[in-house]
């Protein structure tokens, strides 16, 4: 089964209107899908990772790992991602170089699951459920309200676990009243705060019982002042959705800087690093909790790798629908589960017509 081609899809689909009072929004919501074409008649979707680059990031695959591929095996996916890093190292190992190899590979998941005819949890090696749980990644709200009005309507639709993105106490304070105690409660800054501020603000969220505090340092790569915040304040700390590459987790991992390991798909190098990452935070205890907060392929192969890895145990879900999704069945959370695509490969079938109709020039 070779490949005949490689293409990047940059769509900008807006997000839905709803009640939510929501100034946090992408607007039209960019999104990478890459398309691997073989001669077998079998095409695979993945998904790179492209907010506010997607162009730069559809170039990489177009120029850069579209001829490298073309002709090549593509049940081989062991041997053409190490191809594709190796003939890309001096661009960086990180950004947008490993955004689109990310897609790539995640394509190639899908064809080898289409080929053998199983959904991809199927192949690493099953699942004790159909489906998983998932929470509610809200978006960053303007006001205190906004937040408790997101908080509860989530809470109403069955979701145990709810995760921030707000940067003030009195958001944490008024979510945790809507949600009550026995919904658990994230909060991720993305990086807002020096090592100080943070300490700071984590010694004050105590009461609040944060289930994780995610990405509160910048750089988010001093994972030595992260190792200091966790056991300084004894908050479980969340952090790696921009880490790219199993080597800069271990890195991560070494320091003990978090309890939570939060490998993108999208980002670190496709399903085959995300695997790596895995088996590393296994070897070491440590949970893994998935950066996902996407609407096309990154989605569903976040749920079958969910579904097949027992140490990672929630799925993110992105809470601000989209106007149209990218696959003829939309999927769906229900009273807090997702359930994982049975069909073969990634499980649904990609809308060609939406891809058509909201590609960028």
């Amino acid at each position: 089964m070779n490949i005949t081609d490689v293409q990047a899809h940059v769509l900008a689909i807006p997000m839905a209107p709803g009640k939510q009072k929501m100034p946090w929004t992408w607007g039209n919501f960019n999104q990478v899908i890459i398309s691997v074409h073989t001669d077998a008649g079998l095409t695979g979707y993945g998904e790179a990772f492209g907010y506010g680059v997607p162009q730069a990031t559809a170039s990489v695959v177009s120029e850069i790992l579209k001829p490298m591929l073309v002709g090549a095996d593509a049940t081989q996916i062991t041997a053409l991602q190490d191809r594709m890093f190796r003939h890309t190292h001096l661009f960086g190992r990180y950004g947008v170089t490993n955004f689109a190899i990310s897609g790539v590979d995640i394509a190639l998941w899908d064809l080898a699951g289409k080929s053998a005819g199983l959904p991809l949890y199927r192949l690493f090696g099953g699942a004790e459920a159909a489906d998983v749980p998932a929470y509610a990644s809200l978006v960053r709200y303007a006001a205190p309200e906004h937040v408790s009005e997101a908080v509860a309507e989530a809470r109403d639709e069955g979701y145990d676990a709810i995760k921030l993105h707000q940067v003030d106490l009195e958001s944490v304070h008024v979510a945790r009243e809507a949600a009550g105690e026995d919904i658990l409660l994230m909060l991720d800054v993305n990086c807002a705060w020096t090592p100080d501020e943070a300490l700071d603000i984590a010694m004050q969220c105590i009461p609040y019982n944060l289930y994780w505090l995610e990405e509160p340092i910048w750089p988010p790569e001093d994972f030595e002042a992260l190792a200091h915040l966790g056991q300084a304040s004894e908050t479980p700390i969340a952090t790696g959705e921009n880490a790219c590459t199993v080597y800069q987790f271990q890195h991560m991992m070494e320091t003990g800087c978090a309890a939570f390991v939060q490998p993108s798909v999208t980002k670190v190098g496709g399903i085959s690093e995300w695997r790596k990452v895995a088996a590393l935070a296994e070897a070491r205890n440590i949970q893994v909790a998935s950066h996902s907060p996407y609407f096309g392929p990154g989605l569903l192969a976040t749920a079958h790798l969910v579904a097949a890895t027992p140490h990672a145990p929630w799925l993110e879900v992105l809470y601000a629908p989209q106007e149209a999704s990218v696959f003829t069945e939309e999927p769906q959370v229900v009273e807090g589960m997702f359930a994982v695509p049975q069909g073969p490969g990634l499980g649904l079938e990609i809308d060609l017509d939406v891809l058509s109709r909201y590609r960028v020039a």
